[in-house]
């Protein structure tokens, strides 16, 4: 078109090619087979301008390529440039993609457990390695120019998310920070903190998607498209989209059905015509299995296929019921090249551990394409299949949520069996920011022309609601950041304790919460407004209603007073009453999930009371908490909210010494005697006593106050009195959005001073100065920072050889996926016993003294309790024995083990370097426990 242009015009257009070609971004952009899309070249652009930048875009949008140019503009300008990750699988695909591009020499990686090529000029690295350099002054931040924040959403996360902000933060003013963000809703809140505490900063907001999705839910034999576009059917355009009305028809049948099997007031012939109708509707929708699912897939040219099943079990039992289906993804070419590969990444592990680790099970899997990915499988296990589905030879994967965190695996179609997951707590709902997260592995940009997420039906289901899930394309960014121990003395020993305050005011957890006081003001102006209106709602002729309305709720609230103090003196009575009980006493347990017959195994007394001769159970802080086998055969430990009344003995009879909890067998042969025994006895009911109100001279007063009262005559007095209500809410609203504004107004330097008030009583702190116990602690990261400061204090670790060292360490960073106390943890014996006691003791001393300076752990400051669950595996590990017998004997999967292990390892690290060097075997003992505990499955998966 260059013809139709003036001279001058065409002279322009030279110009600005030439100027376009001078940059750094035009030799970058011959990179890459594809052209880039506009939010990446503006966003690189506003790098080479010298600004920093974030970029919030959908999950498979090419995010990436803006980090990769910042690699590019720091090789070019001579200067680092370091690359965070939020895990090390991740770390580890990066680096390899950097290595590709530009060479091992110049392309490093540094996670928890991998040290390459530490001083290159570019350094892949886990966020958390990059706060310790900070923190620590390290030599490696010099010439620094450039650092990217993958995945910068992390900062969400509850136990993690602070890591961000620290180096967002402490960053040297000198360094440009490049922040990829998944899309949220916030982006520009986000890009305003970025640009109040790291300079000019640019925010580019993405919405499009390069690979368009479609939205899909199976049920039956039938595949329904979710939305009905109402123009533009390739959903590539910006159509109103309805849900589609046969879904809405499906889910309306399915709430219609009227058969009830309880409802005995219809007649036979009704009931039966109803029965008749809902096995015809059953025939038409179900909820496919696993490998009907696949073959559908598979049929209609939609894999590979990811599978989110929020279970690990879920995840392996998908894989066998696809092998016991006989399905076959691969052809035989393909099945050679799979065990090709297979044996070629698996040539280190020894081959005894081949079998414990079910390594013939997963090959015969992925022969046929097929395969899990979780967070209990090996480490090397779950890189083949990430290499394998890459390279389209797994063909169908079946995983957990963890798999949607970052790592490189996309796929043509995405499959949620359920949108309910469990969050750690409870079974919650999968939230929009989930469900954008999960589907956004769907549709392979230069691969696919459309991606496809589909929802399996479940009976229930509204498909308005999941309309609601994938419309919302965005979820907020909400900060997690809290003070921690290490955390203060850090910054006190570099800024000092007033210049610290200082800086963690500028973290984005007070900026959102500085922005939040603003709307509440407004509030509070609307609710005084409103107070004005109900005091003349309530205003009565006959004299002050305001004090006849203070009188009913003082009487109101007496009652509820004696009520509860009621209920606290039979709680206390219960408690009283569970105390006394002893192994082999026979009680009804009288509500609750267990209620009926119950057999007393362990008392659970609270700790400090003595559980009885040589005993070695568990100590509660929460009042008595007996293990009982119910008669029906479980045992579970109860708690005080299962006896609202005291306990009766109903009898008593022997635990046999040889009975085990864990045993089918055991717990049923003990049932059957315990019903035998005492099945026939009724147990007494609980009679209540006189109310103690009925004697309340307080109350009496109030009444006779209220009777004497000139409103009590007034004939609207209870109109009147549902103004005063109104307006007493309506205040007591008010006084509670002022507290708030209080509470909201230097939030996290309030915690901060409260956490360098107990570290200077514990003398880690003395004003400025950080104590000689507070560098120790310093080189402490972690949960438990303070604790094992505290340990290594007061000497508790010293003289335990190597494997005991281990087994007490893994209780710092060990937590067990759900609490089970029905059965107290295996533990090494003597001095490893000992010093565990002694951890516990002196967590219970710390717990008490955060208690004293208003620490509280449920807002994410603190110490938990030390998690003993992991001792013996660890320690059987350091003491030599096999793979076999430590997962047989510990019931745990592989890659949690890994894992585990991994961690205690990071943990002895750091005890090494904080440990004493004179006297002290604790140092020694740490190097030593770190090579037990690296050998063998631990050490073949480093790349974990």
């Amino acid at each position: 078109m260059t013809e139709d242009l003036s001279p001058a015009e065409r002279y322009q257009a030279s110009r600005i090619r030439a100027a376009e070609l001078a940059t750094a971004l035009a030799p970058f952009r011959e990179l890459y087979e594809f052209e880039l899309d506009p939010y990446q070249i503006e966003a690189c652009e506003a790098l080479e301008a010298g600004k920093g930048v974030l970029v919030a875009a959908p999950t498979g949008s090419g995010k990436t390529i803006v980090g990769e140019f910042a690699v590019h503009l720091a090789l070019q300008q001579g200067r680092k440039c370091f690359y965070t990750t939020p895990i090390k699988a991740l770390s580890n695909q990066k680096f390899a993609d950097l290595v590709k591009r530009y060479g091992p020499d110049k392309v490093g990686l540094l996670t928890g457990d991998n040290s390459v090529n530490g001083d290159a000029p570019v350094v892949v690295m886990t966020t958390e390695v990059l706060r310790n350099m900070l923190y620590a002054g390290s030599q490696a931040l010099r010439g620094l120019g450039y650092v990217v924040m993958d995945e910068v959403h992390y900062l969400s996360d509850r136990f993690r998310g602070a890591v961000w902000e620290e180096v967002i933060i402490h960053l040297p003013e000198s360094v440009t920070l490049v922040s990829l963000s998944a899309t949220v809703s916030n982006a520009e809140e986000f890009g305003d903190w970025l640009d109040t505490v790291r300079g000019d900063t640019e925010v580019i907001v993405a919405e499009h998607r390069p690979v368009p999705l479609w939205q899909h839910v199976l049920a039956g034999r039938r595949m329904y498209d979710l939305f009905e576009e109402e123009s533009d059917h390739g959903g590539r355009g910006t159509a109103r989209r309805e849900v589609n009305p046969d879904l809405i028809r499906l889910a309306r049948t399915e709430n219609q059905r009227t058969y009830n099997p309880r409802d005995r007031r219809r007649g036979k012939m009704v009931r039966e015509a109803d029965r008749e109708r809902e096995r015809r509707q059953r025939g038409r929708i179900w909820t496919p299995a696993r490998p009907e699912v696949i073959d559908r897939l598979d049929a209609e040219g939609l894999l590979p296929a990811i599978t989110f099943i929020f279970s690990r079990a879920g995840c392996e039992a998908a894989v066998q019921q696809c092998l016991h289906a006989g399905l076959r993804l691969n052809d035989e070419a393909g099945r050679r090249l799979v065990r090709e590969i297979v044996e070629e990444r698996t040539a280190s592990i020894p081959g005894e551990d081949l079998h414990v680790l079910g390594y013939y099970e997963w090959l015969e899997g992925l022969e046929r394409g097929i395969a899990a990915h979780h967070a209990g499988m090996l480490p090397t296990f779950k890189e083949v299949v990430e290499e394998l589905f890459v390279r389209g030879l797994v063909k169908a994967v079946f995983a957990t949520e963890t798999l949607a965190l970052g790592i490189n695996m996309p796929a043509r179609s995405v499959v949620l069996e359920k949108l309910v997951k469990w969050n750690g707590e409870q079974h919650a709902d999968v939230t929009p920011g989930e469900y954008t997260q999960l589907t956004g592995r769907a549709g392979r940009r230069g691969i696919d022309v459309e991606g496809h997420a589909v929802v399996l039906w479940q009976r229930g289901m509204d498909p308005v609601q999941l309309a609601g899930l994938a419309g919302t394309r965005t979820y907020p960014l909400r900060s997690s950041f809290r003070p921690s121990y290490n955390m203060a003395v850090n910054l006190v020993h570099q800024y000092g304790r007033h210049r610290s305050r200082e800086l963690l005011e500028t973290s984005f957890a007070q900026f959102q919460a500085d922005r939040s006081v603003v709307g509440i003001s407004r509030q509070v102006q609307r609710n005084e407004e409103g107070l004005e209106g109900y005091r003349e709602g309530m205003t009565c002729h006959l004299g002050d209603f305001e004090e006849y309305a203070r009188l009913r709720r003082d009487l109101k609230e007496r009652e509820n007073e004696l009520a509860k103090r009621g209920a606290t003196q039979r709680r206390a009575e219960a408690a009283a009453s569970l105390e006394k009980l002893r192994p082999g006493d026979v009680i009804h347990v009288p509500t609750g999930k267990f209620a009926g017959l119950a057999l007393v195994l362990d008392p659970g007394l609270p700790a400090g009371r003595a559980n009885g001769p040589g005993h070695r159970g568990l100590e509660y802080h929460d009042g008595p908490r007996p293990l009982v086998l119910t008669a029906e055969r479980q045992v579970k430990r109860l708690a005080s909210i299962d006896f609202p009344v005291p306990v009766q003995v109903l009898e008593r009879m022997r635990v046999p010494k040889s009975f085990n909890a864990r045993s089918p067998q055991s717990r049923r042969d003990l049932a059957s005697a315990l019903r035998t025994k005492a099945g026939h006895i009724v147990p007494e009911r609980h009679r209540k006593g006189r109310s103690p109100a009925a004697d309340d001279r307080e109350i009496a007063r109030l009444r006779a106050a209220l009777r004497a009262h000139p409103c009590h005559g007034c004939d609207e007095r209870e109109d009147h009195a549902r103004w005063a209500e109104r307006y007493h809410r309506l205040r007591r609203d008010t006084k509670q959005l002022e507290r708030r504004i209080e509470g909201r107004t230097n939030t996290i330097a309030r915690t901060f001073d409260r956490i360098v008030a107990l570290l200077t009583e514990l003398d880690y702190l003395r004003s400025d100065e950080v104590t000689e116990h507070g560098r120790r602690l310093a080189r402490l990261y972690g949960e438990l920072d303070l604790l094992a400061s505290e340990c290594l204090r007061d000497g508790v670790w010293e003289g335990l050889n190597p494997a005991e060292l281990a087994a007490c360490v893994s209780a710092l960073v060990y937590e067990a996926r759900q609490a089970d106390d029905a059965v107290a943890p295996k533990l090494p014996s003597g001095p490893a016993r000992a010093a565990m006691g002694e951890m516990v003791r002196i967590w219970g001393r710390l717990d008490a003294l955060e208690e004293e300076f208003k620490i509280n752990q449920a807002e994410g400051v603190g110490q938990r309790e030390p998690d003993l669950g992991f001792a013996w595996a660890v320690y059987m590990w350091a003491s030599g024995r096999t793979l076999d017998e430590v997962l047989n004997e510990a019931e745990m999967p592989a890659g949690d083990f890994v894992r585990w292990c991994k961690q205690v390892i990071d943990v002895l690290g750091q005890i090494e370097a904080a440990a004493p060097r004179d006297g002290s075997t604790v140092a020694r003992n740490a190097r030593k426990a770190v090579d037990a505990v690296l050998r063998g499955v631990v050490a073949y998966s480093s790349l974990g």
